[in-house]
């Protein structure tokens, strides 16, 4: 995650780590949705980079082995494991505090910063882990759809969605969740995460049971609206969404060459990693073009083909849903419906695993002679998310209304 260093201030009288602590940890749960419901696990100090989940592997059932012939003791079954391993990784940013607001601020600048940082490092951990559940090769397409390409502004979530998904759940045997993440006891569900945009269609059904209607009183998760079919719904504004990676239109004042474009508006990170990518390819109109470089000094990609291309039409990606004339994509939504174990992530509450690190004025020597600036920083010391049983986890793909 890059680094961004603002100049702020702070009152010394403020430097109570574990209050920040504390403050810090809160604020980041309140985007830890997808990190929440992960089988747990912990790095020993000195444990090295890599964690490793295991699971049980299930007894194949066999009605002649199982047979018992009276008077004989059966050969005894043997416990067997198999292991995931995952590499974890440091995430942390920090802001630079002045000793000039530290005697002019009004505000206590230390909480609002581990506030701010909390929001932040809480945001990255459920991308990381919401996009390691995605990884998933589990996927079902919305309204019998066969493919990602072939999905329009009508294939939204609906109830049917969600039958489909716990029906494959429950074929695959996923276990359910019998507690709440605070340990209480719950009746057996499935949990599913989406974004308010998809619980939105949902809520159209005369099915849907929402919090306010629960029968029976009982400890609910942190964002849940609502229940269906077994089911448990906790709404994630960090849900995935899919957009189309390339639309970019040709620079009409740039000089047109065989198999070269400049384009007129100036790519994001994620478009230049694309596009610097062999291999890769866009599209014009109905042509397919494979990237051979692209040049960020002036804009320019070259492409395998001798074909020119003077009008004004986008080069685009065809990554998402449907697209229109103009070449401009279906956004697709991501919703995930999974039991519990069916992935593994490192516990943020775990002893050290999140904190505040705070360095006061003058704390860095020589190197700070007039005691002019302090940091506020926060940090992840190590994280990781798996997928531990891929048959326990659906990705509905799908698309939402305006």
């Amino acid at each position: 995650m890059a680094i961004n260093t603002t100049l702020n201030t702070v009152n010394n009288a403020y430097f109570n780590k574990q209050f920040y602590d504390k403050k810090l940890l809160e604020t980041a749960k309140t985007r830890l949705v997808h990190a929440s419901f992960g089988q747990k696990r912990s790095i020993p100090r000195h444990g090295g980079k890599r964690v490793e989940f295991r699971k049980y592997d299930l007894f194949t059932p066999d009605v002649d082995a199982l047979t018992l012939v009276e008077g004989v003791t059966p050969t005894g079954q043997s416990l067997t494991q198999s292991k995931v391993e995952a590499e974890v990784s440091q995430y942390g940013a920090y802001v630079e505090v002045s000793d000039l607001l530290d005697l002019t601020a009004y505000d206590e600048v230390l909480a609002d910063s581990a506030e701010l940082l909390g929001e932040q490092l809480g945001t990255v951990i459920e991308w990381v882990t919401r996009d390691a559940m995605c990884a998933t090769t589990n996927v079902q397409y919305a309204n019998g759809k066969e493919q990602r390409m072939e999905l329009t502004k009508t294939d939204v979530l609906t109830v049917d969605e969600i039958r489909k998904a716990v029906r494959t759940l429950k074929k695959n045997k996923a276990r359910m969740f019998v507690e709440a993440t605070d340990g209480s006891v719950r009746r057996p569900h499935y949990v599913c995460i989406c974004s308010p945009d998809a619980t939105y269609d949902l809520q159209n059904d005369p099915l849907w049971q929402d919090v306010s209607k629960y029968s029976n009183a009982e400890q609910i998760y942190s964002g849940e609206i609502g229940r269906l079919f077994g089911v448990v719904f906790v709404e994630s504004t960090e849900a995935k969404v899919l957009r189309q990676t390339i639309y970019l239109h040709p620079n009409r004042n740039a000089p047109t060459e065989t198999n070269t474009v400049t384009f007129a508006e100036q790519p994001t990170e994620e478009q230049v990693r694309y596009l610097k990518t062999p291999g890769n390819c866009i599209f014009y109109s109905e042509d397919i073009l494979d990237i051979v470089s692209y040049d960020e000094g002036t804009n320019t990609l070259v492409y395998e083909g001798s074909e020119k291309y003077y009008s004004s039409n986008a080069f685009y990606t065809n990554d998402v849903g449907q697209v229109d004339e103009t070449g401009r994509g279906t956004d697709v939504h991501v919703t995930l419906v999974f039991g519990a174990d069916a992935y593994g992530v490192i516990d943020v509450d775990g002893s050290g695993t999140m904190e505040t690190i705070i360095k006061p004025h003058g704390s860095e020597g020589s190197g700070d002679p007039l005691n002019q600036r302090a940091t506020v920083g926060a940090k992840v010391a190590a994280y990781t998310a798996k997928v531990l049983n891929p048959l326990w986890i659906v990705r509905i793909e799908h698309c939402v209304s305006d």
